[in-house]
């Protein structure tokens, strides 16, 4: 979270970014309140050292046997001491409203971020292989799925509701298979696999930046009340270090873990409902780094590299584009999309998104480090990127390697995860 100094100093600089993001903010309110807090502040410091000179005095008074004088000066000291209490509960309410409004505010932006209101102004950075060619119509995987025997939306919605799906057979193997594949994957380059709580509380989010913008977004339980299944694993990992001061040597913290998610999708009504792009339940493989400031722009570009690694294994087309101002996450400094080609759909879809957020979330959650021993600490930098999210790459397998015949190929590095098979036929 900013320090209310910080936003006073940096008014003009928020005020671009507000604009650049097309964040809808009250930051002049903000102002106003912090220029209130300051005129209270100072109101308390001058009654407190009203208070503060007088209690010497009565002091003085007593041992120079001036008991009367003493008493009444005494007694406006008793109504200064309610003054000033009246003022301190005043000015912590005040704080409160400040603090929660300051919650609002999004992170910076890097200098290279294009400038545009939504996806239309994103860049595209590179490319990787070729879209698959193929000589028939493909299909997609709603209807490959359904026609497999392998998906069964009907039944997903009548056990929970809309966008819960069931996976049977062959589709519930490859959706584990990928989850090992990830994990294996990024455990070999070097990131640390961790098994976290799949709840957590209202801290964590605040902490990662989820709370207050998209508490609607969110599932949560009602006993406690400030418990919420995760929407992604970035939300406890990151907070593992919460609240800590890490030493210099600890870092970089390099994480994979799996996770199943759960998004309500508010405002989302209407698209995307068909297949399982946009479930409200689905699993994810994600990498979680804390680092150094100085090299947190590089750990971002090394993320990245490491989601791609994986499509690449996988023989998938993508493309990598960054994020426009008005299209990125409030938490993110900058942030990558990987966007996967999806032939049944004729159209590249998000498939991972690689975010630095600097120090943004690493104030909200006190993630701490000392640059060297005795040193004061200082704030981490902090960054998450989607390893791949099961459901959407098994539907980008399940299109990419169909064949005319209605079957799919298993990519050749997901065959040891499902016992050598290479081809899923026609249910029989």
């Amino acid at each position: 979270m900013y320090a209310p100094r910080f936003v006073e100093d940096n008014a003009d600089l928020l005020r671009t970014v507000l604009q650049a993001r097309r964040h809808d903010f009250d930051l002049d309110g903000l102002l106003a309140l912090l220029g209130m807090r300051r005129t209270q502040l100072e109101r308390l410091q001058a009654l407190q050292a009203e208070r503060n000179a007088g209690s010497k005095e009565v002091g003085a008074l007593f041992k120079a046997g001036e008991r009367e004088e003493a008493d009444a000066m005494r007694e406006n000291l008793g109504r200064l001491g309610k003054r000033i209490s009246a003022i301190e509960s005043d000015t912590k309410e005040l704080v409160a409203r400040i603090e929660d409004q300051i919650l609002g505010l999004p992170n910076l932006l890097a200098p290279d971020v294009p400038d545009g209101a939504n996806e239309a102004a994103n860049v595209v950075l590179r490319t990787w292989g070729s879209k698959p060619e193929m000589d028939f119509a493909p299909r997609d995987h709603h209807d490959l799925g359904e026609a497999l025997g392998l998906l069964d939306f009907e039944r997903g919605a009548k056990l929970t509701g809309a966008r819960f799906t069931v996976l049977y057979r062959e589709a519930a193997r490859l959706s584990r298979a990928l989850v090992s594949f990830c994990l294996d994957r990024n455990v070999a380059a070097g990131y640390d696999e961790v098994l976290p709580p799949f709840i957590v509380n209202d801290k964590a989010l605040l902490g990662t930046g989820q709370l207050p913008k998209f508490g609607a977004d969110l599932f949560r339980l009602s006993n406690p009340d400030n418990y919420y299944l995760v929407p992604t694993a970035e939300v406890p990992v990151t907070n593992l270090h919460a609240d800590e001061i890490l030493d210099a040597e600890d870092l970089p913290k390099r994480y994979t873990a799996y996770t199943p998610c759960f998004r309500a999708e508010a405002g989302s009504y209407g698209r995307d409902t068909r297949g399982l792009i946009r479930q409200h339940q689905f699993e994810k493989v994600e990498l979680v780094m804390t680092v150094r400031p100085e090299d947190s722009e590089q750990a971002h570009e090394d993320l990245t590299a490491q989601s791609e690694s994986l499509l690449q294994a996988l023989g998938l087309h993508y493309r990598v584009v960054v994020l426009s101002s008005g299209d990125m996450s409030p938490s993110a400094w900058k942030c990558y999309d990987i966007e996967v080609w999806l032939p049944g759909q004729g159209e590249y879809r998000e498939i991972s998104s690689c975010s630095n957020f600097k120090d943004f979330q690493a104030r909200r959650a006190g993630i701490r480090f000392r640059p060297e021993p005795g040193a004061k600490p200082v704030f981490a930098h902090t960054l998450n990127g989607s390893s791949l999210p099961m459901g959407r790459t098994l539907l980008a397998v399940m299109e990419n390697y169909q064949q005319a015949d209605g079957s799919i190929v298993v990519p050749e590095v997901l065959r040891p995860y499902m016992g050598g098979l290479e081809r899923i036929g026609a249910k029989t």
